[in-house]
């Protein structure tokens, strides 16, 4: 600690130290003000200088802006050996003395050049002659500031901004350029300075006109150090000015915080009767092969809301990007209703996209949040804004706004589209359990005012069976059973269904008739759902809140063990047949470990053939195809 402590203190130091050494040369020049000659300055050629410097330097900044501010974009946004080697290029002459660029200059643009030849030597000597020598060694501030600043922007906006019927040009424009805005200002503005002190590269390439740099060094040449501080006024002055902008423009604003209070998330009244739904044929495909990875999957339904379940690095949101059209490959296959959307780009599909971070744009208030779309319907926003309890924060950035204000922000901005799909990507994996059970009986409350279908992806069971009238089971990129919600939960294919269907404690039976099933110690348990065929081995699950400990009756078995009670419950492992189950119950001060009377809810069990070939389609299912 003591020597963290001894580290930690000579920070300052060194810090002040440097401090010190770069503001002693502006104390010596304030101490020099009495010998300067005042009155042998040369004050036109002086102004002159002046001008040509700050006139080159805003022009050298606008030709780097016009090319560097697209050259950052694309750094940023692309992979590989040749953007590495680009990014490397041109950040060269940053590494060179500004003479060693001025010599390049003139083999590109001396006399004997080509283009000197060209040009008749009018860009050498001369103010093209200037900026383009700035330009070369001022350009790669901006080139990195903007690379920087285009990385910092989350990809997820720009999908967004495309899911909202914007190209990509325009997406470019309206979300990429001025989310990282502040960056390519800091850029510029360093771009602009480098520009007008720029000299060794100036002096090289173009002597005449003087610029600022270039007459301080005739100057001292001719007058010597008295003659220097008149000089330094219009440079310290100017550097002064622009270096207070770029405080300026680089100081982000500081807004309110937000405050995330449960009640802002309930839905208001609504303002028009909700339209009534009505289904559409849904079909998919999606056909993807990545390193170490292969989706495949392809399903059929006339639900109108479709849930894709499966755990982390299964696919799911890969395949929700691929509907959207914002990852999509040539085997992809998707139509709604009568209309093939496979061919169509993100912006020309019409589909409401809200992925996981709700892709707000950081920039714009709640309100313009909506207005973004480029075919959002201003009376449906509106109508929209006040159904889902938004009144009052239309001014709000994101920033400003709690999780599940943003999230009622994200939907509505959506719904305001008319789009005959929404797609949610895990809505509530960012939520706290109060909040997310609010936010689910409102989205449900939402689909059937809509007449858009939803497709929700979630890792929650739980979401699934609320929120969906259909369920795909995703595995590692393998469709493991699909079909409809009830049929999936109640028949899993098999054990790895079951699991990610909930179940985390499986046991085995055997079926002995259409609806009655054997598991072990001569137990035998009452089934429902469709008919079993007698001799399968089966697995089964039950959630531990469909277990009752009963007074007589019920299946015989056995509590093993019973947990003291904790936050109004208490949970007993009792064993039926061959299976060890948890039961949970309200407490009871008379529970002990022996024999007892259990019942289970016969359709609340989960049953899966242990031997079921893989190939088969699910109970009630209607897949397409499904790979091996």
């Amino acid at each position: 600690m003591m020597v963290r402590r001894g580290a930690f203190a000579i920070l300052p130091c060194l810090a002040a130290l440097l401090t010190v050494y770069l503001a002693a040369p502006f104390l010596a020049g304030i101490a020099h003000l009495g010998m300067a000659d005042w009155h042998g300055a040369d004050w036109q050629g002086l102004g002159a200088a002046s001008l040509v410097s700050c006139l080159s330097a805003s022009a050298a900044t606008l030709l780097i802006a016009a090319g560097g501010i697209p050259l950052g974009y694309l750094l940023a946004r692309r992979q590989g050996r040749w953007m590495a080697l680009l990014g490397f290029f041109v950040q060269l002459p940053l590494a060179l003395p500004p003479l060693s660029s001025g010599i390049l200059l003139l083999f590109l643009l001396g006399y004997a050049s080509p283009l000197g030849a060209l040009t008749h030597g009018a860009l050498t000597d001369s103010f093209a002659g200037i900026v383009l020598a700035e330009t070369f060694v001022a350009a790669p501030f901006l080139i990195i500031a903007a690379r920087s600043a285009f990385a910092a922007v989350d990809p997820v906006l720009e999908d967004v901004a495309r899911t909202l019927g914007h190209p990509p040009t325009s997406v470019f424009l309206r979300a990429s350029l001025p989310l990282a805005w502040r960056g390519i200002a800091a850029g510029m503005l360093l771009s602009w300075l480098r520009a007008f002190g720029e000299f060794g590269a100036t002096v090289m390439v173009a002597y005449h006109p003087y610029s600022l740099p270039v007459y301080t060094y005739v100057a001292f040449g001719a007058a010597g150090l008295p003659a220097m501080v008149p000089v330094l006024l219009p440079t310290l002055g100017t550097a002064l000015l622009v270096m207070l902008a770029a405080t300026r423009l680089t100081t982000p604003r500081r807004d309110a915080k937000a405050t995330d209070a449960l009640e802002e998330t309930r839905l208001a009244p609504a303002a028009v009767p909700p339209a009534r739904p009505h289904p559409r044929p849904l079909a998919l495909a999606v056909e993807r092969g990545l390193p170490g990875f292969t989706l495949s999957l392809a399903y059929r339904t006339q639900a109108r809301r479709l849930a894709i379940l499966g755990a982390s690095g299964s696919g799911k949101s890969l395949t929700l990007r691929a509907i959207a059209g914002l990852d999509a490959g040539p085997g992809d296959r998707l139509v709604l209703g009568s209309t093939d959307l496979s061919p169509l780009p993100p912006e020309a599909r019409h589909i409401a996209y809200v992925p996981q971070s709700y892709g707000l744009f950081p920039h714009l208030s709640a309100w313009r949040q909506l207005a973004f779309a480029r075919d959002h319907d201003a009376e449906a926003a509106r109508l929209w804004f006040v159904h889902l309890g938004l009144t009052g924060l239309e001014e709000r950035k994101p920033s400003q706004l709690s999780l599940g204000q943003q999230q009622r922000v994200a939907i509505a901005r959506a719904l305001s589209r008319r789009s005959g799909l929404l797609l949610l990507d895990e809505p509530f994996s960012a939520l706290d359990a109060p909040l997310r059970a609010e936010l689910r009986a409102a989205l449900r409350q939402l689909q059937e005012e809509t007449e858009a279908s939803t497709i929700l992806v979630t890792h929650d069971p739980e979401e699934a069976f609320l929120l969906a009238d259909d369920i795909l089971v995703l595995d590692r990129g393998r469709l493991l059973q699909a079909g409809p919600v009830n049929a999936v939960f109640a028949r899993p294919r098999n054990a790895a269904v079951a699991r990610l269907l909930g179940a985390h404690i499986t046991a085995r039976g055997r079926a002995i008739a259409a609806d009655r099933m054997e598991i072990g110690q001569g137990v035998t348990i009452s089934v429902a759902g469709p008919p079993l065929t007698p001799g399968q081995t089966l697995g089964w699950s039950i959630a531990p809140e469909q277990l009752r400990l009963l007074d007589s009756g019920g299946t015989r078995g056995e509590i093993l063990r019973v947990d003291p009670p904790m936050a109004g419950r208490q949970i007993l492992s009792v064993r039926i047949g061959d299976a060890v189950l948890p039961l949970i119950q309200a407490p009871d001060p008379g529970a002990r470990p022996g024999a007892a009377c259990i019942t289970l809810a016969a359709t609340a069990l989960q049953i899966w053939e242990e031997e079921a070939a893989t190939g088969r389609g699910a109970l009630g299912g209607r897949i397409m195809s499904q790979p091996d």
